[in-house]
């Protein structure tokens, strides 16, 4: 009895750490590509901000412009345009 214990022991802990070292490493790798991060992209989001239940306002950098945009379950609209300082 003893000794099953402590062979299932021997065998499962190191494969428990080695999956968890596993999916670290697999995690590090593929935080890259997770959508936080944008890198280079022709379109920035800025800021969001949830204003009611369906409705958010974005401001999104593209080709030198800050817009404004709303949107909602619905549509997608341009606010406001300017210039990024």
């Amino acid at each position: 009895m003893m000794w099953s214990y402590i062979l299932k022991l021997v065998i499962l802990l190191p494969l428990v750490c080695g999956l968890m070292i596993g999916c670290l490493y697999l995690w590090r790798r593929l935080e890259a590509r997770m959508p936080g991060n944008q890198g280079e992209r022709l379109v920035k989001v800025r800021e969001t901000m949830m204003v009611s239940t369906g409705t958010k306002i974005a401001v999104l950098e593209f080709q030198g412009r800050q817009l404004l945009v709303s949107v909602n379950t619905i549509i997608v609209s341009r606010t406001l345009t300017s210039r990024s300082p």
